[in-house]
Formats: structure tokens, C-alpha cells, sequence
């Protein structure tokens, strides 16, 4: 708990939250999707006097935690505790989600319970390529979309903040949730996004097929010890000829290469991965683990968590990292409820 005498934490707001967060991030951000902490709805908690801040949302009961504290190593202990703190006078428990195993041991060590999510895929640009044997399958899928008249290119500044370009994203956006079926909601909480506090830092590719756009992939900035650009949101229409999201990831994956650029992130996947249950951080969550292979096992029409892995996995990322979820207190039925209340996945 926050020791007696010290400054309470405060929330940021605003355009100074948008600031603050940016430039703690661009200190602290070590967590590959740690940007995603600038996502709409999300607040973010600091403590007066440390450079930093810890980036959560409230569902039901429960307080979820997206990526851990991001903040100096000395400042880790306090941000956790602070959170707990804010929690408690909520008469809420506290949820991590997306944490590293750094954190999870963090967060294991003040009594929450971990396992493993899902895991992380990144590659590393210094010498990457799309020849040789083992990709033959990527270029085959860029090559078919190139011969179906596809072309692929960055949006400038100018246009991404244009009103014509917006109108277009907007209808990729539609056609693609009509295409997942009525019940469908689009998932949130865990991916990027078009617009929210972040948009200006993100940049964005576009795929077009008969003189209108049909993709787009967005990819935001990443931080800390692997420094480079997460692919972090992907849409396309029905219409979109087969490869158009390969051929839009090969352009960006050699822009990213000429700009000298370290390494491409490719995102968080749940329920992939997943590691024995004895190697998970703290105590284990035994009552978890089998709820999350029975998602993973069966749970494609909830989040395509196979589809996902296959296509990061074609790519040959040389780092895949655990991720995990943490449970102050133990995990319950009410908590991974509000979860997937929260993400949209129910």
C-alpha cells in the first residue's frame, strides 16, 4: 500500500495526458504493444514525482492493467502499488493483462495468481528478407495480389487527416464487420485503432484494387529495447483480391528496412503458444489454464487466435514471447467475464 505521507495519485486528462503519456512511453515503453496504452478509454494512473504511469480500464468488479507499469525500474514497486491502492477504494480487484514476464513476477510477488495468455511475434529487420525457400509462400501470395492490379503504399500526413481518405477507411471498416455477420462487435480494448488519443503518431498503409481503396494496416511506435513499429490493426473488404494484406506488410516491412528501422512487432496473440503450466510466474492459475485451451481449442468463433498465429508465424518472426494474465487474488469466473465483457469478445 502507499506509504503514509506521500502524494496521492493522480489521473491525467486531456491533452496533457496525451502528452505525458507519449513522452513516458517514448522513455519507458518497453513492452512491444505498450502503445496500445494510449487507446481510447484507457486511463492512466501516476504518482506525483515519478516519471511514469500505469494504463487501465474498469469492468463489472474488476480493474484491468494493459501491458503493466511503464515507468523507471525504481519506479515499478510504487505504480503497482498505487493501482492496488486506487483499486481498493474502488472495491475493485486488479486484472494485468498483457504482461511481460518481468511483470508478471512483479505482479505475482504482491499475491496475484499468473499464467500464460497468448505470445508476442517480432522480426528482426538488420539482414531480414523475403527470399529463400522457407518464404516462398509470402512471395507467391505478393505476387498474386501485384498481378491482380493491387498496389500498395503509405498514406501521407496530409491525406491520412483528410476527410476523402477518412470516408474510405470508413468503408473498409463497415464492409469488413458486415462480413463477420451481425453478431459480430468489433474487439477492443487489446488492438489498435484508427483514431483515438494516438492517431497522430501512427502511421498508415493502403491497399487499393480498381482505383479504390480495399486494406489498410496501421502500425504504431515502439520503444525501449527492441525500438521499431508494431503492426497492431489490419481491416479489408470481402472484395480484396487474396495477398492484398501480404503485399500492403511486404511494402511497409521494406520501408520500415530502407528507414533503418530495428524491428517489426507483429502483435499479441491469445491462447497460442501456450507454455507447460509449471513454468508460469508465482503461483500458477490452475483454474485458468484449462478455460484458456478450451478457447483456444474451440473458441474460433470468438477470436481467430489460429488464423492470427499462421499468418505471423509465415513471416519467420525470430522472437516469440510469452505474455501473460495475472489475477490479484486468484482468478474467478466473474473476472474472465468482465474480460471478455470489456474486449468485446461476448
Amino acid at each position: 500500500m502507499t506509504a503514509p505521507g506521500t502524494h496521492r495519485p493522480q489521473q491525467t486528462q486531456g491533452t496533457q495526458r496525451t502528452e505525458q503519456v507519449f513522452r513516458a512511453l517514448s522513455r519507458h515503453g518497453n513492452h512491444s504493444s505498450a502503445f496500445l496504452t494510449m487507446g481510447s478509454g484507457l486511463r492512466h494512473l501516476s504518482v506525483p514525482g515519478d516519471d511514469g504511469f500505469v494504463a487501465h480500464r474498469t469492468a463489472g468488479r474488476h480493474m484491468f492493467e494493459l501491458c503493466g507499469p511503464v515507468c523507471a525500474d525504481a519506479d515499478r514497486e510504487r505504480l503497482l502499488a498505487a493501482l492496488l491502492d486506487r483499486a481498493a477504494e474502488e472495491r475493485r480487484k486488479v486484472v494485468g493483462v498483457q504482461l511481460s514476464r518481468r511483470d508478471a513476477e512483479l505482479h505475482a510477488a504482491h499475491g496475484f495468481t499468473a499464467d500464460q495468455l497468448g505470445a508476442s511475434f517480432s522480426i528482426a529487420l538488420d539482414g531480414y528478407s523475403l527470399g529463400g525457400r522457407r518464404m516462398v509462400k509470402v512471395r507467391n501470395m505478393v505476387n498474386r495480389a501485384r498481378k491482380e492490379g493491387v498496389t500498395a503504399d503509405e498514406a501521407s500526413p496530409a491525406d491520412r487527416d483528410g476527410p476523402e481518405l477518412a470516408a474510405a477507411l470508413d468503408g473498409v471498416d463497415a464492409a469488413w464487420l458486415r462480413a463477420k455477420g451481425r453478431h459480430v462487435k468489433e474487439l477492443g480494448f487489446m488492438i489498435g485503432e484508427r483514431g483515438g488519443p494516438g492517431a497522430p503518431y501512427r502511421r498508415l498503409f493502403t491497399a487499393v484494387h480498381q482505383g479504390r481503396i480495399v486494406a489498410y494496416v496501421s502500425y504504431s511506435p515502439v520503444f525501449g529495447e527492441r525500438p521499431g513499429w508494431l503492426y497492431d490493426l489490419t481491416r479489408r473488404t470481402p472484395e480484396a483480391p487474396p495477398g492484398t494484406i501480404d503485399l500492403v506488410f511486404a511494402t511497409a516491412l521494406r520501408r520500415f528496412q530502407d528507414e533503418g528501422s530495428a524491428w517489426l512487432h507483429l502483435g499479441f496473440t491469445p491462447f497460442v503458444q501456450l507454455e507447460p503450466l509449471e513454468r508460469a510466474p508465482g503461483r500458477p492459475g490452475r483454474g485458468l489454464r484449462p478455460c484458456l485451451e478450451l478457447v483456444r481449442r474451440r473458441g474460433a468463433a470468438l477470436y481467430p487466435a489460429a488464423a492470427q498465429e499462421s499468418f505471423k508465424l509465415k513471416w519467420r518472426p525470430q522472437l516469440i514471447e510469452p505474455e501473460y494474465l495475472a489475477f490479484q487474488g486468484g482468478p474467478s469466473p466473474r473476472a474472465v467475464w468482465d474480460l471478455l465483457r470489456l474486449t468485446r469478445t461476448v
